[in-house]
């Protein structure tokens, strides 16, 4: 046993010292260094953005549009001609009226058409909106995501350097309900504990891809040469699907930290947590239940069995266990301090963390339950297989 404990405490250290790296690579959007790290051979000689079309889809978002699209309208300057379109989803909840008495003049409220056979809501939604804007790049921007001041001029500065492709990032995380802190804040972790950030940038394979549909900043060219979201329109995990889509037509996507210039609310509740997660966990992992097995061994392994060990260890007077199983459940804390501290999480979360493995494991096989039911997921009232 202590022999074991011991194995899992070297390469917990091993995967912090990875992780520490691992966010230090994250090019902050706002950053003057982002000219820096980014590849000069990609900017388009001569030219600078004119203009960008920000593209809200909303679908029953009554809680949501106007505070997002005061975000939006009060970022300041931004250098550009801005063209904001929301697209009425057929909501239920008055969304299209609120849309239009938040933006005035300055927002145009499309009425979304009937969903056609083959394509998942959110991906129809978008396609309806990139085939009205007129920008040569498209913000795709979630309802429940609030940008801040002077993130638009900052997304306008890391497209006229980039030129071309995908530009995403994770806005930070609000969470108010437990399951929401436990779970929310897991996206982070398991990029920054095993994505190489790098890669997304600096390789074509489409493995090496994150992307957060509440932010994608694509340019038209790239949009249309991948096919847009019409080569995607059956996927659950949209926004990783067109961010693959963008890799396979040779284009670059950039991940960045965008933490400091915008903010989301994802869930208001632990059934939206529930449910917002089960739809794309399982298909996140190409369906695939042996891939879902491992990755739950994996980290409860890591990081549960460290703490349930340190526990027993103590209770029946085992030191030199309880001595390997702290060390490996603080260096476990450490990992998730390290993705909690990128996306501007609070410091007492990462000690939750096998609380955290445990619920993402509930829901888990909640997603892959759902993949076989014949109700399939509910999302925005909606039902997909």
């Amino acid at each position: 046993m202590n022999l074991l404990l011991q194995f899992l405490f070297i390469f917990l250290l091993l995967q912090l010292l990875f992780a520490l790296w691992n966010a230090a690579q994250l090019p902050m959007l706002e950053d003057p260094r982002w000219k820096k790290r980014s590849d000069p051979s990609l900017m388009v000689s001569g030219q600078r953005l004119k203009r960008l079309s920000i593209l809200i889809p909303a679908r029953d978002e009554a809680e949501n549009i106007s505070a997002c699209l005061a975000s939006v309208l009060s970022c300041g300057d931004a250098g550009v001609e801005l063209e904001i379109l929301v697209l009425d989803d057929r909501s239920t909840d008055g969304t299209g009226k609120l849309a239009a008495a938040a933006g005035g003049a300055r927002v145009q409220v499309l009425e979304g058409r009937e969903l056609p056979d083959g394509w998942i809501g959110k991906a129809y939604a978008c396609a309806q909106l990139a085939e009205a804007a007129g920008g040569e790049w498209m913000l795709f921007l979630d309802a429940d995501v609030r940008l801040r001041p002077g993130a638009l001029r900052a997304a306008v500065a890391a497209a006229d350097i980039q030129g071309s492709g995908l530009i995403t990032g994770f806005p930070r995380q609000i969470t108010g309900t437990w399951l929401e802190r436990l779970v929310v804040p897991l996206m982070g972790f398991t990029i920054i504990s095993h994505l190489p950030v790098l890669l997304v940038r600096g390789s074509n394979d489409p493995r090496f891809v994150a992307a957060h549909g509440g932010f994608m900043l694509i340019h038209r060219d790239s949009y249309d040469r991948c096919g847009g979201h019409e080569a995607i329109r059956s996927e659950l995990v949209d926004d990783m699907s067109l961010a693959r889509a963008v890799k396979r037509a040779r284009d670059p996507v950039t991940l960045a930290d965008i933490t400091a210039v915008s903010e989301m609310r994802m869930y208001h509740q632990a059934a939206g947590v529930w449910n917002g997660y089960g739809k794309n966990i399982y298909a996140g992992l190409g369906r695939n239940p042996l891939l879902l097995l491992l990755m739950l061994a994996f980290y409860i392994l890591m990081y549960v069995v460290p703490f349930g060990m340190a526990v027993y260890s103590m209770l029946n007077g085992l030191e030199a266990a309880a001595f390997w199983s702290i060390l490996s459940y603080l260096a476990g804390a450490a990992v998730k301090r390290t993705s909690d501290a990128s996306g501007r999480q609070p410091v007492w979360l990462c000690l939750l963390m096998p609380a955290s493995i445990m619920c993402l494991a509930a829901i888990a096989l909640g997603s892959w339950r759902g993949s076989r039911s014949p109700q399939g997921y509910e999302w925005k009232g909606r039902r997909y297989r």
